[in-house]
Parts: structure tokens; C-alpha cells; sequence
């Protein structure tokens, strides 16, 4: 009778480490219409942001061109270039120019791997770079988005407070968590994942 002999283990955090090395952001393309849809066609991942979920290949294409590839600043985030979800930066303008909002989604597969935090660590890097008269970054997260809260709190933002019934969301009115990192916040976590 032979012995079965086990398969070498791998680290879990190594292999965690690996896939993070792996994930980087670029501007949407054209090409990415097949991974797009898989994520931004998910009701998991829309279901806490504004976009509709996708839900043919044309809906998807029409999106990607009119709305991700013009906006200064929606990025894909990757994994070895296939699109996993998306970062997305609106700068305020006039009077409030000094300030800009930041919103993120990963495919529901990759949720509570790190990578939401990385990406929106490496977005915030290049983010007060590209506006460096830009002075707050601010993010809102649905109350009962417990996980998309911890990014931001990993990320380095600051909670602020509740906003009470602040917005429609599909069609409830939902109260929100409103988190802020200035450009003059120590962010040493920044340099920690990028």
C-alpha cells in the first residue's frame, strides 16, 4: 500500500501578497468589455453604488465609451491587466475645486483580498499628484457597507459622521458614512502597499 504523500502548502498571506503585487490601474479600454461585465454586470457589487447593473455586451460597450474612457479620472483596476472593477475620482470645481470625491467597486470573487485597499492607496498617490491644489479627497459609503467603510479606514481617511437619509440609492433613501484624507494627513499607509 503506498502512502499518500500531502501537497507542498503554500502560505495563504504569501499567496495574498503575491496576488496584491499583481493588481495595478490604468485607464479603461475597449478591449475590456468582456471583464467589465462580469463585475459591473454583478448585483453584489452595483447594488451600494450609483451605476445600474450591466446587463448586455452592448450596455457594457456604450458605458465603457461614454462614460469610463472620457471621465479624467475612472480607472480599471487589474489583475495581470483584466479589468476586476474600477476607481473613480470627480474633482469638485469653482469655489469647491479644492476638494473631490472617490468611489471604488471590485468583483464580488475578489472581495476581502486587499485588493480595494490597494488600489484606492494607489489612486490616492497619484490622485494629489495630478491636483496638487487639490486639498480634501472624500468618500461616501452606504451605512450598511461595513467592508467598503474598512477600506476607506485602512486606506488612511478619516470617518466623519452619519449623514442621515442623504441620498437615493435604487430607489431607498439611505443614510451614509462620510470619510475624508487631506493632503496634509500624515498617510504613511500610502507608501506601506504602493
Amino acid at each position: 500500500m503506498q502512502q499518500k504523500v500531502a501537497p507542498p502548502s503554500v502560505d495563504p498571506l504569501l499567496e495574498l501578497g503575491v496576488l496584491l503585487v499583481r493588481v495595478t490601474f490604468r485607464p479603461f479600454r475597449v478591449s475590456d468589455v468582456d471583464d467589465f461585465i462580469l463585475w459591473a454586470g454583478d448585483e453584489q457589487v452595483t447594488r451600494t453604488i450609483r451605476w445600474k447593473t450591466i446587463t448586455s455586451k452592448e450596455e457594457a460597450l456604450t458605458f465603457i465609451k461614454e462614460v469610463c474612457i472620457p471621465h479624467h479620472f475612472c480607472r480599471s483596476i487589474c489583475i495581470d491587466d483584466r479589468s476586476i472593477g474600477f476607481v473613480l475620482v470627480i474633482r469638485w470645481s469653482g469655489a469647491d475645486r479644492h476638494k473631490a470625491d472617490i468611489g471604488y467597486g471590485v468583483a464580488a470573487k475578489h472581495w476581502g483580498q486587499g485588493i480595494a485597499t490597494k488600489a484606492v492607496k494607489m489612486v490616492i498617490s497619484e490622485v494629489f499628484k495630478d491636483f496638487p491644489d487639490l486639498v480634501r479627497l472624500q468618500a461616501f459609503a452606504v451605512v450598511e457597507n461595513i467592508a467598503s467603510q474598512r477600506v476607506l479606514e485602512k486606506a488612511g481617511f478619516t470617518r466623519e459622521g452619519l449623514l442621515r437619509k442623504y441620498t437615493f440609492l435604487k430607489g431607498q433613501l439611505k443614510d451614509l458614512v462620510i470619510y475624508s484624507l487631506l493632503s496634509t494627513d500624515s498617510n504613511g499607509a500610502v507608501d506601506d502597499m504602493v
